[in-house]
C-alpha cells in the first residue's frame, strides 16, 4: 500500500527553521499500527493524519514516532500549511476535532493560530527533583518551577541567562523519568534577554530530545507569565530551535475577561511546504 505524506516547516522565522511535521490526508482508513508506522519512518517529532469529521471542518490525530499523542501545534500549523498549498482552504475561520476537543483555526494572512485549551497549572515542584536532568545553577529561583498545560502537561522551568540557556547540557535519561513521575510531556525551559524571551524544550520520554518549536508548551508559557508574574503582552513572541540550528518563531495570543482573566489562547505562527514523499506500507 503506497501513501502520500507531506512535509510542512511550522513556527518558521523568515521562511526559514521551524520545526518540521508529517501531514497525511487520509483518503482512505489507516490502521493506528499503519500511522505508528509512517510517523516512526518518517522520524519527525509528530506526524498529523487529516480525516472528515462529523463535529468539526476536519479530525486531525497526532503521532510521534512512540505512541500517539492528543495534541501538537506545530503538525497542526503544518497541516493548514500543506491545505493552503494545496488549495484546500477557502475561509479565515475553520474548527478541528482533536483528542483535547474541538477547537478553532484562524488564518490572519500568512499566520496560522490554532485555538488551545484554557490552561491548567499544576504542581510547583523543587528545584531540588531536577539535580539530575542538569546544573541547576542555572535555574532562575526568581520564577517557580510549575506543571501547566493548555493541551499537553510540561514543566516550566526559568533559566537564568540566555547563554546559559544555549550551554546547558541535558541529561535526557533524567528527563525521561522526571516526565514520568508527573506524568508530562516534558520539559520547557526559558530565558528572557530583555524584550526577548528564548525557549528549549525536551522530551525523551516521547523519544524526542529537542523540539526546534512547540506550540503548545508556549501556550502554557504565556499563560503562566501573564497570570503568575503580570507580563501582559498583545502578543507574546517566543524564539526556539537556535540550538538545532532551526531558529523559529511562535506567537501566542491571549483574550481576557474584565478582571484579566484568560479567556482564550491562541498558538500561532507561519510556515511552508517542504516536500511529498511516497512510502510503502
Amino acid at each position: 500500500m503506497q501513501t502520500t505524506v507531506y512535509v510542512a516547516s511550522a513556527f518558521s522565522k523568515d521562511n526559514q527553521g521551524g520545526n518540521k511535521a508529517g501531514v497525511v490526508l487520509m483518503d482512505q482508513p489507516l490502521t493506528t499500527i499503519q500511522k505508528m508506522a509512517i510517523a516512526k519512518e518518517l522520524g519527525y517529532a509528530e506526524t498529523a493524519y487529516i480525516s472528515q469529521s462529523s463535529v468539526a471542518d476536519y479530525k486531525l490525530e497526532y503521532f510521534t514516532p512512540k505512541e500517539e499523542v492528543d495534541l501538537c501545534g506545530h503538525a497542526t500549523i503544518g497541516s493548514f500549511v500543506i491545505m493552503m498549498h494545496l488549495n484546500m482552504l477557502s475561509k479565515d475561520h475553520y474548527t478541528i476535532e482533536t483528542n483535547s476537543g474541538v477547537l478553532s483555526i484562524s488564518i490572519q494572512g500568512d499566520s496560522i493560530f490554532m485555538e488551545q485549551n484554557q490552561p491548567q497549572f499544576y504542581d510547583v515542584i523543587p528545584i531540588n527533583e531536577l539535580m539530575d536532568c542538569f546544573d541547576i545553577k542555572n535555574i532562575n529561583a526568581e520564577f517557580p518551577i510549575q506543571i501547566i498545560s493548555t493541551g499537553l502537561k510540561d514543566i516550566l522551568i526559568p533559566i537564568q541567562s540566555e547563554t546559559q540557556l544555549h550551554n546547558l547540557q541535558p541529561n535526557f535519561d533524567q528527563i525521561k523519568e522526571i516526565s514520568k513521575k508527573y506524568d508530562v510531556i516534558g520539559t520547557h525551559l526559558y530565558t528572557f534577554d530583555d524584550d526577548r524571551i528564548i525557549c528549549r524544550n525536551f522530551a525523551p520520554l516521547y523519544e524526542i530530545d529537542e523540539e526546534a518549536a512547540t506550540g503548545t508548551s508556549n501556550g502554557a508559557l504565556a499563560c503562566y507569565l501573564h497570570q503568575k508574574h503580570n507580563i501582559q503582552k498583545e502578543l507574546y513572541v517566543f524564539e526556539q530551535g537556535y540550538a538545532l540550528d532551526s531558529p523559529s518563531e511562535i506567537l501566542v495570543k491571549l483574550t481576557t475577561n474584565s478582571d484579566n482573566e484568560i479567556k482564550k489562547v491562541y498558538v500561532g505562527g507561519k510556515g511552508y511546504y517542504c516536500e511529498t514523499k511516497i512510502l510503502v506500507l
